[in-house]
């Protein structure tokens, strides 16, 4: 049985070691704290757990009630008006509905799920010499926590780091509503725990060159919570909490900025108490991307996860999502390692999956939030409060930052999406509320493949694909008129149509997201006319173009099947928003 030593038991760590203790792994799970400790200790974070990384995320064992109670289904957003603007207001809902629970009460409910299953467990505070040490015995080390000294182990990667300094400074405050008749103290759930009228919304409140509140329904280790999180300029009017010593203190110091820059928040907090005297968090961090193999003074490496390696500002809520997801790439990839060795080449590919997949964006998200908004920023936001498809485009952005790519980015890229915007509300649907319906048509994945007129690889991800005629061989697929790599279809005499099998969701991602090279860590081979063809597809359709037609938003591509190759395996299936394994259905599995 191949052993794996986990340092750090937070969001990160517990999940890896649960997933793969039950892949069959020997799993060394390592905290400086017991779960009794982090259970009644100081709160670690701020956190909202945005509905892909809820897909993935270890379940909590929470009464279904006060689960409902602390649902987060909208995104309300204000922004104060600034050189010469109108204030902006609108409130857009979530596709699927997000969710914060105490850290405290995750992470410590987790490792006591883990040792209850035979797990090892061990409370040391972990020194990079007994790193060494575990790196000798074991056939896997993950770093899951950049404090101390181990901290020190994976250096800065300077072109992935934006920053090197703290870009804001972060007060975090969970509250109720004020004690009175009825109101306990005493860890039970107190009935009266709404703290505002808005329950159910993730509000969030910029005031440019002064900082940020934002605030969401959560729960805590004594029941449901209200969370607060103010993220202030340094050196500005918001950067007041250095002087700070108590938990009455930051509670009083949180109602004055209330009522100095968000006044329309104030009343709703106006008599709140602390949830506990460790639910309050102040500090200030530098964004940084690191390098994720860390080499050892003995020469062993380890691979870093989560904030370890990928650091982000609160900002936009993305902490836990990171560390779910990074949870989550790491155990599949160890999944399909097999039984080859966990080399540092290794390490190095299934960090930059994640990173590629998912990292790069969550993080250039924040990044751009954290910077003063540019002007076609500012005029998507305005903009929304009159096109509710961008204001949900953006409110969804918080759950899949992939999604806002590259027209949040881009001057051209947001003009074109006001365009769209105002286009596919002429047709009179609702056009997110449509493409759900739509979804609930289960498909397969497919990545559609070319080659440039300059010879370079082309690549997007395709549900819509089906086979058309049988003589001749004849199968369509129909990419959008906005994807960036049409016009290389349209100057290509062939593509390749690849059906993705069950453990290529990450491919999927990597293809249905603007990147310079999505073919990165990517094994193909070529085809007809030097079409990519992807190692591992179920099955692959080489063809070549004979028809296009025009379809709305759409173009209509008719190919005509040259070569094809059917691989086997199970396929990827995707249906309501999220991917699937195929399952025989019950009736016919004996």
């Amino acid at each position: 049985m191949r052993s794996i030593t986990i340092v750090g038991a937070g969001e990160a760590g517990a999940q890896t070691a649960l997933a793969l203790q039950e892949l069959g792994y020997a799993v060394t799970l390592i905290s400086d704290r017991s779960a009794e400790q982090i259970r009644t200790g100081s709160i670690t974070s701020s956190q909202c757990v945005f509905s892909g990384a809820l897909d993935v995320q270890r379940e909590v064992r929470v009464d279904a009630a006060q689960r409902a109670a602390v649902g987060i289904g909208a995104l309300e957003l204000s922004v104060a008006g600034a050189s010469g603007r109108d204030p902006i207001a609108w409130t857009a809902p979530l596709d699927r509905p997000a969710l914060s629970i105490d850290q405290r009460v995750k992470c410590a409910q987790w490792i006591e799920d883990f040792v209850a299953r035979g797990g090892d467990f061990r409370i040391e505070k972990v020194s990079v010499r007994m790193l060494e040490d575990y790196a000798t015995r074991s056939d896997l080390v993950l770093v899951c926590t950049g404090k101390g000294e181990l901290g020190q182990i994976f250096a800065r990667n300077r072109k992935r780091s934006s920053f090197d300094r703290p870009q804001r400074v972060t007060a975090v405050a969970y509250v109720r509503r004020g004690s009175g008749e009825g109101s306990t103290d005493d860890g039970g759930t107190d009935s009266r725990a709404e703290v505002t009228p808005a329950q159910g919304a993730l509000r969030m409140s910029l005031v440019p060159g002064i900082g940020e509140f934002f605030t969401f329904p959560g729960l805590t280790v004594s029941g449901p919570c209200q969370m607060m999180v103010f993220e202030g300029v340094p050196g500005g009017p918001m950067d007041v909490w250095d002087a700070v010593q108590t938990p009455e203190e930051h509670l009083a110091v949180t109602k004055r900025l209330l009522k100095e820059h968000f006044p329309h928040e104030a009343e709703a907090f106006a008599d709140a108490e602390l949830t506990d005297e460790g639910a309050v968090l102040r500090g200030r961090l530098t964004p940084t991307v690191r390098e994720a193999v860390g080499i050892l003074p003995n020469g062993a490496a380890v691979l870093g996860l989560a904030d370890a390696v990928v650091l982000n500002d609160p900002l936009t809520g993305q902490g836990s999502n990171n560390a779910t997801l990074a949870a989550h790439y790491t155990a599949d990839s160890i999944r399909r390692r097999g039984d080859l060795p966990f080399d540092e080449a290794w390490m190095r590919e299934t960090f930059d999956e994640f990173w590629r997949g998912w990292a790069q964006w969550s993080t250039s998200w924040t990044t751009s939030l954290l910077r003063p908004l540019r002007g076609f920023q500012l005029d998507l936001l305005a903009a929304a409060q009159d096109h509710p498809i961008l204001a949900s485009s953006i409110a969804n952005g918080f759950d899949d930052p992939r999604t806002v790519f590259p027209w949040w980015q881009d001057e051209d890229e947001a003009r074109g999406m006001l365009d769209w915007a105002s286009h596919q509300e002429r047709n009179g649907f609702d056009v997110r509320d449509l493409r759900t319906a739509l979804g609930q048509f289960a498909t397969g994945v497919t990545v559609v493949t070319t080659r440039s007129a300059d010879g370079s690889r082309v690549g997007m991800t395709a549900n819509s694909f089906t086979s058309v005629s049988m003589e001749p061989p004849l199968v369509l697929w129909c990419p959008s008129k906005r994807a960036p790599s049409l016009a290389d279809f349209e100057a290509s005499t062939h593509f390749a149509i690849n059906i993705l099998a069950s453990d290529q969701h990450v491919l999927s991602r990597q293809f249905a997201t603007p990147a310079d090279d999505k073919f990165a860590g990517v094994r193909c081979a070529d085809g007809v006319s030097g079409v990519p063809l992807i190692d591992g597809a179920v099955a692959t359709f080489q063809c070549r173009t004979v028809a296009r037609h025009d379809a709305g938003d759409h173009v209509v591509y008719i190919g005509q099947v040259e070569e094809y190759a059917n691989n086997g395996g199970e396929p990827l299936v995707f249906h309501a928003g999220s991917y699937h394994a195929t399952v025989r259905h019950p009736e016919f599995a004996k």
